[in-house]
């Protein structure tokens, strides 16, 4: 375990396979959260934290239950279940302190617990971190460091839509592809840059 290790799953996670510009994960939140900046970092802070938790427990889970057990053909329900839990807190946390934010995400924050890039990520490091139902080395530190980056990389895209679309806002749009045609190409258009990082090799 050495720094090359974690800079590798850092630009990686964030820019070479970023969860929603290069894996296409979490479009749903998105599309209809990011027409606002402010939004747009809420929404992105509750997947980074339901990210980084169900990383560290799923982990747990996989290890000391699935595996031992012989149970691993359960990992996506008890993954998802595991989500789900995370979720409600963000949920619970978001509804007491700020009702207003609250009703701007409306069904997309516990749409969360469907959010396939959470998912993704939790399946993705039990695929890389574990090798013949046994964890690597540093397997659970690069596990939550991985959701750490993923969560990073889920918030860089989503500022950056948000950013553009408040731009767009105040530019001269076609009636025809105004809102959710314009996001679309908007974000067809910030895939093909991130491709450009696909040149980098660890």
């Amino acid at each position: 375990m050495n720094a090359g290790h974690f800079l590798a799953i850092f630009i990686s996670s964030i820019f070479v396979s970023n969860v929603i510009l290069s894996r296409f994960l979490g479009l749903c939140s998105f599309i209809a959260i990011s027409k606002e900046t402010r939004p747009a970092l809420a929404m992105s802070s509750a997947v980074l934290f339901v990210i980084v938790m169900s990383s560290a427990i799923t982990w747990v889970v996989y290890n000391y239950l699935l595996i031992p057990f012989d149970l691993a053909y359960l990992r996506t329900i008890s993954f998802i279940l595991v989500i789900a839990s995370c979720v409600q807190l963000v949920e619970m946390v978001v509804r007491k302190f700020m009702p207003a934010l609250y009703r701007v995400f409306g069904i997309y924050l516990p749409l969360i617990t469907v959010n396939c890039a959470v998912l993704g990520v939790a399946v993705l490091n039990t695929d890389m971190f574990f090798s013949r139902g046994k964890p690597l080395p540093g397997s659970f530190i690069f596990s939550v460091f991985q959701g750490v980056c993923v969560g990073i990389g889920y918030t860089l895209a989503m500022l950056l839509m948000s950013a553009i679309r408040e731009r767009l806002e105040y530019s001269r749009v076609p009636e025809a592809v105004r809102e959710f045609p314009i996001a679309f190409v908007t974000a067809s258009l910030m895939s093909l840059s991130f491709m450009g990082f696909n040149g980098f090799r660890f």
